[in-house]
């Protein structure tokens, strides 16, 4: 063990007493006397009686502590050095020692004073004062150094008493006070190492990653101190060792003294220690931070399944509202791509959550120390994955089966109505005679045979075949093409056996008439609308008129005429329900526009300030709703309260319902404002629409399409208008209210020309004006454009251009625009055109040349008394004359204010 170390107790160290120690009236030279027993000398000293008993005992103390326990039990040999002074002095150094020596003594010996009367005086003190020094060990006068070799050898003795030992005061304070430096580092070091490994021990792993890093990169930096200092101490301890051997390896006749030796062994001892806590602390170190590490694993782990699985049970609720299995070919192939859609989408987190699950299985047999954590966390990534994967086959499964049953039913419905064509077809006077009879009977077989080839011989083979996946809405419509095929086979059976009696030798003439009324259902009243269920062929004389032959080449009266004679009961209820299902879908489409708007308001608008969902919205959002809504709530605002009312109160005049957009024209143009903010809007949703917010309003409306697809519903809704109008006035030709009518027509294309110029009005760039502040935007188009440009009467400046330019015209009533339309792909979306402004023409000072010669597609406009003129192209006469007309009526205008 280490006496260094053992001697933690002892308040004394070289430090504490170096200004003692430098005054040299007690040294410790390393010598041994013949047993081994520690020489401690006393040399000469003239103020050895005024040193401070503390400082005495400091010194004797520390002295006596530094040899090994093993030499100072041998006992101290005293050497008191005093041949150049008085007996006084020996009694005084023999009076201190005796009284205040702490360890073991063996030998005194004190060289006497060297002057004759002095030492005549020692030889009869000592005797008389022997007892009163109160020492249990001899006391030995010694008249020379040469009477000291007798007892000590020369090389144990410093060359002051005549040795050969080697000793110098000042490098032995030095070297003693580098030994207690050491050993008080190695100390520390050791404390900080067993308290920064006490810390690792105590430490609470982290529960997110980045207090994890936080931790392992803390420690690591720790660590990385520790091992610093370590190596530090280990540089200090070899150096120290170093310079105490530095005798010997200066002279190979040098040798260490006894105390020298002690100090090379503690200090190989103190490094040996040093090596020793270093590789306890390096082990301990190894576990820790693979622990630490493993922690770091599993918290990224963790990390990534939280976010895997969020993303799993999105993809997997989003599969769950899938429910829809389609009630049409059409519905059925949408939704074929929309599986299809959500499949691709699902390919990217699938991946991940499989990846991710490799990655735990490999963390696993790394001997991870959570793997009871890990293990079901994997399992439960493949079970979801497997889930997914599953329950996509078996969407795929059903909707095939319910694309394959509705191509059926499509197939079976048309049929039906190419049957019901047929027999509407076949003239009644023509089927009177044997070969007319003869020959509507071949067509009816011929078509019957088309029955088998389309595999409905048995109309309720196929819908017994899918009864499994029917829903009762899909089950009532395959049950009623089922009933349709049975009327249809019933009224071909009827046919049948009228055309056969027709066909027999007739004895007599057969006048022309119509067939028995068992053969076709009684006529209906024409001012009586059947409810639909007792009304059970309405629907496929409905869908003659759409899709038989004689309709699609426009010979509907034909058609009417013919199923009239054969069926009898529908024909005058014709235009009546056109114009009606006009009016009713009108109303049934504005009360969903209505529904999607309220919905996009409340479930996007409003959650925007809500505070539990504040943290979801991007930064580039913030702040900006009017941006992205525009004023959709306007829109809102007017349709619910008061559109969708007036147009409800048509349903039993529709002749009201030209008034209502008439009434409403000026109501109908914040429709204008909504589109001119739609790129603003468009712009930031590219820029947003990704975010977890959309995506969470999204589901919690369980819409199937985002956002930006609700935002083009006002500008979808807003032309659907003039579509409807324009059924409305094919349905009332020359009947009352037509021309109401037309002008509501005319008024709702007005605001489509108006939204659309202000579209393109509000891509005007380079402009320093306000456009605000030209008037009302006219007209709008693209021209080529030849300027000529005159000074003075005669002289011309520049020649016209023969090359034309391609400009974009703006009239408004004060100014006329040229532009310069440029267009640009952004972030890989559709081509955006803007208007680059060139020039400006002040309507109150142009004039307009409508002919120009060699082409009736040009005129022209001049400007300052024909200054300059420019020579404008349309790509149409009808173009040309339109943009002249407008121009003539701002010229006539003005001409009128002026008077």
């Amino acid at each position: 063990t280490d006496e260094i170390m053992q001697q933690e107790i002892r308040p004394l160290v070289a430090v504490d007493i170096i200004e003692q120690l430098h005054r040299q009236f007690a040294i410790l030279s390393g010598g041994r006397g013949k047993d081994g027993a520690p020489i401690i000398t006393f040399p000469e000293f003239a103020g050895f009686s005024e040193i401070p008993d503390d400082d005495f005992l400091n010194v004797v103390t520390y002295l006596t502590s530094i040899p090994s326990l093993e030499a100072a039990s041998i006992g101290f040999i005293i050497i008191i050095d005093r041949r150049r002074d008085k007996w006084s002095a020996v009694k005084a150094s023999l009076t201190r020692i005796a009284g205040a020596f702490p360890g073991n003594l063996q030998l005194v010996f004190v060289l006497r004073p060297s002057r004759f009367i002095q030492r005549a005086i020692a030889d009869i003190g000592i005797k008389l004062y022997r007892d009163d020094f109160k020492m249990k060990v001899p006391i030995i006068m010694l008249n020379s150094v040469s009477d000291l070799h007798g007892y000590i050898d020369k090389s144990q003795l410093t060359r002051e008493l005549g040795g050969t030992l080697e000793y110098g005061h000042s490098q032995w304070i030095h070297h003693r006070t580098a030994i207690e430096n050491f050993a008080m580092t190695v100390k520390t070091t050791a404390q900080m190492l067993q308290t920064f490994g006490t810390d690792l021990a105590e430490t609470e792993l982290p529960n997110d990653v980045q207090c994890t890093e936080e931790l392992l990169s803390s420690h690591t930096d720790h660590h990385s101190k520790l091992k610093d200092e370590l190596k530090l101490a280990v540089k200090q301890g070899a150096t120290l060792l170093t310079c105490i051997r530095e005798p010997v390896t200066r002279s190979a006749n040098s040798k260490l003294s006894p105390d020298e030796l002690e100090n090379v062994a503690t200090v190989e001892r103190l490094l040996a220690q040093l090596d020793e806590t270093e590789k306890a602390f390096d082990q301990f170190w190894t576990k820790h931070h693979l622990k630490l590490e493993q922690c770091l694993q599993l918290r990224h782990f963790e990390h990534d399944f939280r976010e895997v699985k969020l993303t799993l049970d999105n993809l997997m609720e989003t599969q769950a509202g899938f429910a829809d299995i389609g009630d049409s070919v059409t519905r059925v192939e949408n939704l074929l791509k929309e599986q299809k859609h959500l499949e691709e989408k699902g390919q990217e987190p699938l991946e991940k959550a499989q990846s991710l699950a490799l990655h735990g299985e490999q963390l696993i047999q790394n001997n991870h120390y959570a793997v009871d954590s890990i293990r079901p966390k994997c399992v439960e990534l493949r079970r979801i994955c497997d889930d997914f994967t599953n329950e996509t086959k078996k969407k795929y499964d059903i909707l095939g089966k319910s694309l394959e049953l509705h191509k059926q039913l499509d197939k079976a419905s048309q049929w039906c109505e190419a049957g019901i064509y047929l027999l509407a077809s076949q003239a009644v006077d023509k089927c009177q005679s044997q070969e007319g009879a003869e020959t509507a009977l071949v067509e009816i077989e011929k078509f019957l045979v088309t029955a088998k080839e389309h595999q409905l011989s048995n109309p309720k083979e196929f819908y017994n075949q899918f009864d499994m996946i029917l829903t009762p809405e899909i089950k009532a419509n395959a049950q009623r093409i089922v009933q349709k095929l049975e009327d249809v086979q019933e009224m071909f059976d009827k046919r049948q056996v009228s055309l056969k009696k027709l066909a027999a030798k007739q004895t007599r003439p057969v006048q022309p008439v119509a067939p028995h009324p068992e053969s076709s259902p009684k006529r209906a009243s024409p001012k009586i609308t059947r409810p639909a269920a007792k009304q059970k062929n309405t629907s496929y004389h409905f869908q003659v008129r759409r899709r038989g032959p004689a309709a699609q080449n426009g010979n509907h009266a034909l058609v009417y005429q013919r199923i009239a004679d054969w069926s009898g009961w529908w024909c005058d209820c014709c235009v009546t329900h056109t114009a009606s299902h006009i009016i009713n879908e009108l109303i049934e489409t504005e009360r969903v526009y209505v529904e999607e708007l309220q919905s996009i308001i409340e479930g996007y608008a409003s959650e925007m300030d809500n505070p539990n969902l504040v943290h979801l919205i991007p930064s580039a959002l913030q702040n900006k709703k009017e941006i992205l809504f525009g004023n959709l709530p306007e829109i809102y605002y007017f349709h619910n309260r008061i559109f969708l009312k007036e147009i409800e109160n048509c349903i039993e005049n529709p002749e009201l319902l030209a008034r209502c957009f008439l009434k409403r024209k000026e109501d109908l143009q914040i429709y204008e404002k909504y589109c001119q903010n739609k790129p603003r809007s468009e712009a930031l949703w590219r820029q947003c629409g990704d975010s977890t917010f959309f995506q969470e309003c999204q589901r919690k409306l369980d819409h199937k399409l985002s956002l930006d697809a609700y935002l083009l519903k006002p500008v979808q809704r807003i032309t659907k208008y003039q579509l409807l109008l324009k059924e409305m006035l094919k349905c009332s030709k020359n009947s009352e209210g037509t021309a109401e009518l037309e002008e509501a027509l005319a008024t709702v294309l007005d605001i489509i020309k108006s939204v659309n110029d202000s579209m393109h009005q509000i891509a005007i760039t380079g402009y320093e004006g306000d456009v605000s502040e030209l008037g009302k935007l006219l007209m709008q188009g693209s021209f080529n454009v030849w300027t000529d440009h005159k000074k003075g009467h005669n002289k011309v400046k520049d020649l016209a251009r023969f090359k034309p330019m391609q400009r974009h015209l703006f009239l408004y009533t004060k100014m006329l625009l040229f532009c310069k339309k440029r267009e640009e792909n952004t972030d890989g979306h559709e081509k955006t055109a803007s208007y680059s402004f060139k020039n400006s023409l002040k309507m109150s000072t142009v004039g307009i040349t409508e002919n120009v010669k060699g082409d009736n597609k040009k005129f022209e406009i001049w400007y300052n008394g024909r200054e300059e003129v420019y020579i404008i192209q349309a790509s149409s006469v009808e173009l040309k004359n339109t943009w002249i007309s407008e121009i003539r009526k701002v010229l006539t205008g003005q001409l009128e204010a002026c008077r």
